[in-house]
């Protein structure tokens, strides 16, 4: 762990958008902060045996929800310094979002709809962006939701640029958060 990791006294949550990063920006954060990473639809995965957009088109966006704030807060809740990438949905329930907001570290991670567009429709596996015009999905759920990510606590914007430089901004933005802490 490194002087950074060894600063924290509860997890860190990615937070954001479908598309945004939150996994993959996960991942890397982790590894240089020497935790372990987690990624919440992959546990959604493990515990129901179905992958996240299967679980919300079998069983509806409420019990989804349900299930993946039960998952999130077990996984907060743990005691283990780590890092978890939520899905996009999931700081938006106002229950999981106090929940983070108390016990982890959030982080919105922000992109422009145009890169989130892009990027999503590499696969088909975003259950809410199977059905009409995917980029205004997109547009609709960033206002819909921007008012709840901007509860995080740090604000990161990642664009078109390679992800180290998204970790690099986290890590500045962690450091400035853990020093203005009493």
């Amino acid at each position: 762990m490194n002087e950074l990791g060894k600063r924290l006294d509860r997890p860190i949550v990615l937070v954001g958008l479908m598309g945004v990063g939150k996994s993959t920006v996960g991942r890397r954060l982790a590894r240089r902060l020497g935790l372990p990473f987690v990624d919440s639809d992959a546990a959604i995965q493990d515990a129901a045996g179905l992958t996240p957009a299967e679980v919300f088109e079998r069983y509806g966006e409420h019990d989804f929800r349900d299930g993946e704030r039960r998952l999130v807060a077990r996984l907060v809740d743990e005691g283990n310094m780590r890092v978890i990438a939520t899905g996009g949905g999931a700081f938006i329930d106002p229950r999981t979002r106090e929940l983070l907001n108390e016990r982890a570290i959030t982080i919105w991670l922000d992109a422009p709809v145009d890169i989130l567009a892009e990027r999503t429709s590499r696969r088909d596996t975003r259950a809410q962006l199977r059905n009409g015009d995917p980029k205004a999905t997109l547009e609709r759920l960033s206002g819909e939701r921007r008012s709840a990510y901007e509860q995080a606590h740090i604000h990161v914007k990642s664009g078109a640029g390679a992800h180290k430089d998204v970790v690099d901004s986290i890590l500045r933005a962690l450091d400035d958060f853990l020093a203005a802490k009493p």
